[in-house]
């Protein structure tokens, strides 16, 4: 990582003394800063060669000293980033970053101004659950996601300067925010204060999003017990992790599944859960380690300060919802960051990026997401939930029916297929029956193609005009004929590659590719 970054500390609370640790075993600890003199004497008992200081101004003068992490009560988080970003620190600051998003804003503005890294402690995002988590969404092993819920639930310490919304959360909301990928449409929230109620103790929060997920987050510090559990529910598995559990049962793999008998009842077959391996190391010191490298390396962090600024208007919108009863409170976004020709119908309730364009007679249906910098060409027809990544492009009279995700930069060419029923009969009813359609990062589909659903078209694949998909199609394959079979492969930038010895180098570009199976390219430079 190069030369050692000095680190300090504001804040030694019951969460900065976590921080402090983590700190010290990085060997990047340089000084500690609280207000409570008691608190620093025993700071330098248990930390030798530590510099300790009674006030933040101090800290944020010394030279030597290239970042600060703000631990302190959230009232003082905005102020305290606000001042080390002026005095040229970086920032890793405790989240909230702070109590409106407007300030969040403004420290977010102000660390693009200065060219600072100021990064959200939202630690939980760097637990090797959730990190693992992520990828079997992205992957697309639990098929569509459909519902998320989250209990935070303890008989702990109850705040008197946030309520239990603010203090437990920012981490769930943060979680559900990246994997859903979008900002929720609409959110409710009820509860009530029982200690002081002025203060709520128990919350409940509802987030609808537009491609149809629902996600709730309850939170309480009066609990007979603690619960940390979220849970995911995809149509192919769910998923469970439980931070109460052993490292080994965190994250367990539910692949349940629901069949239909006589085509109109359901029928639930449970299966036992599978356990995720993952990394034994702590979040916290994952999260530290991340911040150090973004302080090197002047990348942009994970949990950066456009994700605070996100996570806090989630929570502005409960808070006001909380305090009207529930009320089902919108969150604005900007209808004309986007084009759409006069004759396309965009419904109610579609949420379209910035830079898209929509040409000719398409229509967009209601709960519909598309990204950001996509193309639908003349007489495009998005369903109902649809998912659309950023930079896709569709070309004239495709139909992305219910059912099928694009994911960032695939191409559609002029009139393929998709289908979401194998037997579509017309006098029966089969929307029960539909299946998912997954199209990964960067593929393209030849024009007049079919895709039949259930199939998933891998990484970087390449589908022939004409041709018809019946099964998966790996990353990085060219598959043709009717049925569709691999014949060759290629590289992300669409050259076709000649792979000798399970060895492929592009031509064009110079990636490097190598066979680890039969059917498995992999990209190795």
């Amino acid at each position: 990582m190069g030369k050692k970054i000095s680190v300090a500390v504001l804040g030694s609370g019951m969460w900065g003394r976590n921080h402090v640790r983590v700190w010290s075993e990085l060997g990047a600890l340089q000084a500690v800063c609280d207000s409570d003199a008691a608190r620093l004497r025993e700071i330098q008992s248990q930390f030798a060669g530590v510099d300790v200081h009674l006030r933040a101004e101090e800290v944020l003068s010394r030279a030597d000293i290239q970042a600060v992490v703000i631990a302190t009560p959230a009232p003082t988080h905005y102020a305290l980033a606000m001042a080390a970003m002026r005095a040229g620190k970086d920032v890793l600051v405790e989240k909230p970053m702070a109590l409106t998003s407007e300030e969040g804003k403004l420290l977010l503005e102000e660390s693009v101004r200065l060219n600072r890294i100021l990064m959200v402690g939202h630690v939980l995002e760097y637990h090797p659950a959730i990190t693992r988590l992520r990828a079997l969404v992205n992957e697309g092993a639990l098929g569509r996601v459909q519902y998320i819920y989250s209990n935070r639930l303890n008989l702990g310490r109850i705040r008197t300067e946030e309520n239990a919304l603010w203090s437990f959360a920012p981490h769930d909301v943060a979680i559900i925010l990246r994997l859903v990928g979008k900002m929720p449409q609409q959110i409710s929230c009820h509860g009530a204060g029982y200690l002081n109620r002025e203060i709520a103790d128990v919350t409940l929060t509802h987030l609808s999003f537009a491609t149809g997920i629902e996600a709730h987050i309850y939170v309480s510090w009066l609990h007979p017990f603690k619960e940390q559990r979220l849970v995911v529910v995809g149509d192919r598995q769910m998923a469970v992790f439980d931070d109460t559990r052993p490292w080994e049962e965190k994250l367990l793999l539910y692949p349940h599944r629901v069949d239909w008998s006589h085509g109109n009842v359901p029928v639930a077959q449970k299966s036992d859960p599978i356990a995720e391996k993952l990394e034994s190391e702590e979040p916290l010191k994952i999260e530290c380690l991340h911040f150090l490298n973004s302080v090197a390396t002047r990348e942009r962090p994970m949990s950066d300060a456009e994700e605070g600024v996100r996570v806090l208007q989630v929570l502005e919108a409960a808070q006001k919802s909380l305090e009207a009863q529930g009320t089902r409170m919108p969150l604005d976004h900007p209808r004309d960051s986007f084009y759409a020709h006069p004759t396309a119908i965009i419904d109610k309730g579609a949420v379209i990026g910035a830079g898209t364009r929509i040409w000719h007679f398409s229509h967009v249906m209601s709960q519909a997401s598309i990204g950001s910098n996509c193309v639908l060409g003349q007489n495009v027809f998005v369903a109902k939930g649809v998912q659309i990544g950023n930079g896709v492009k569709i070309q004239n009279n495709v139909s992305v029916y219910e059912g099928v995700q694009l994911e960032d930069h695939v191409f559609c060419g002029p009139s393929m297929v998709f289908t979401n029923v194998n037997n579509p009969r017309s006098a029966v009813v089969r929307k029960h029956e539909f299946q998912s359609t997954l199209i990964r990062t960067g593929a393209s589909l030849g024009a007049n193609c079919t895709i039949v659903c259930g199939a998933t078209i891998g990484k970087f694949a390449f589908v022939g005009a004409g041709a018809v998909v019946t099964h998966d199609v790996p990353d990085y394959a060219l598959v043709v004929g009717v049925p569709a079979q691999i014949s060759g492969w290629i590289c992300e930038c669409g050259v076709k590659l000649k792979v000798v010895r399970k060895k492929g180098v592009c031509e064009a570009c110079g990636l490097s590719y190598h066979m680890s199976g039969d059917e498995t390219l992999e990209r190795v430079s």
